[in-house]
């Protein structure tokens, strides 16, 4: 049989045509692809990048989600929106129990524009029934009421029934957002309640859970419950926060710098890092734990160049771990966009100010 030479031009044609004759099959006639289970995707996440989106983050600045992030999030390569909201968004701590449909629809439109920008959609209680890092302090606590523990199962309930049938792969339940230093079986028990409602709903449905200490402490207690946990990329504080107005004191703390020396023998630099923030939680992922870091980044009054050069640090450390990270912020004082920082030189995008230099950093790692 005569054989012709194939060319590199007629090896791309052909490739080419095979892609497309693919494409155009039948849906009957593609070989089928199931989906990872929750509890799959739980044990190994994958390397989801992207922002958090912070629409909701209190009742007072209440707004619905923007399609215009889902958009720039797919356009610059990102597929991870976590959604940090209050709970008072679309309900009362005098009503635990009564919900505001209009408000819910504004999330039901997030989690769809997820789904048509291809970017995974994470919902959290920053705010939730009994909790939150920020004040004012809920009327009731989670850890130890019992009436706030079962207002804050039926959020999650509802939001398992309001989305059962969207892929895991789609959208995932990030519990409660930083909780405190309660003791590990206090935090077990809150967890597996919530996880138990969810699944009393919707059993394949990917949940995570923050680490313990505000994020940064691995809960080894909740490995057998089959669901991934999330951390924190902030320490140091005098870096991450540095004259941030909530934060008491930090308007005393010197300018930062990278590496960051706070004492002759209390040094911060790329290995305590590992040491301190990443070889904890590889123990814990090697117990088949899938980790995502849920929250990033530092306040607008730390000089850029110190920020870009520690989060070079972290991104890489992440990166070699197989992790994924969520900025906070994507519009704000932590973030890409609208930052109010006075040593970048912004660029202008649809209105907004961008920060390009940073944007490259979190692209290219």
């Amino acid at each position: 049989m005569k054989t012709i030479p194939l060319n590199r031009r007629r090896f791309v044609r052909t490739t080419a045509l095979a892609v497309t004759a693919a494409w155009t099959m039948e849906p009957s006639l593609l070989p089928a692809v199931e989906a990872p289970s929750a509890k799959a995707l739980a044990a190994r996440l994958p390397r989801w990048r992207g922002f958090n989106l912070t629409d909701k983050f209190t009742a007072g600045q209440n707004a619905p989600f923007r399609e215009t992030d889902f958009e720039w999030l797919e356009e610059w390569g990102f597929d991870f929106a976590r959604l940090p909201m209050s709970y008072h968004c679309w309900a009362s701590p005098n009503e635990w129990l009564k919900l505001n449909e209009s408000a819910l629809k504004e999330v039901d439109q997030a989690v769809g524009f997820g789904r048509k920008h291809h970017v995974h959609v994470n919902l959290n209680l920053h705010r939730a029934p009994g909790y939150c890092v920020n004040p004012p302090k809920e009327p009731l606590e989670l850890w130890t009421d019992e009436k706030a523990l079962d207002a804050c199962a039926f959020h999650w309930a509802h939001f398992a029934k309001r989305y059962q049938g969207i892929p895991s792969t789609e959208l995932s339940f990030d519990l409660l957002n930083e909780p405190p230093d309660v003791a590990e079986a206090t935090y077990v028990r809150v967890v597996q309640r919530l996880v138990a409602a969810i699944r009393a709903e919707d059993p394949d449905r990917l949940v995570i859970a923050d680490g313990l200490r505000w994020g940064n402490k691995p809960v080894h207690g909740l490995v057998d419950l089959g669901i991934a946990q999330s951390t924190r990329g902030y320490p140091p504080m005098q870096i991450s926060h540095h004259k941030a107005s909530w934060i008491r004191g930090s308007d005393q703390w010197a300018e930062p710098t990278w590496p960051l020396k706070l004492k002759d023998n209390d040094v911060w630099d790329r290995e305590r890092l590992r040491r301190e923030q990443i070889n904890p939680w590889q123990e814990l992922a090697r117990k088949g734990v899938g980790v995502h870091v849920g929250e990033c980044g530092a306040f607008n009054r730390t000089p850029h160049p110190v920020v870009l050069a520690w989060m070079r640090d972290y991104l890489e450390l992440w990166k070699e771990a197989g992790w994924g990270f969520s900025l906070w912020n994507f519009r704000g004082s932590f973030g890409i966009l609208d930052s109010g920082r006075t040593d970048v030189k912004y660029e202008d995008f649809h209105g907004h100010k961008l920060d390009r230099e940073l944007l490259k950093l979190l692209q290219q790692v």
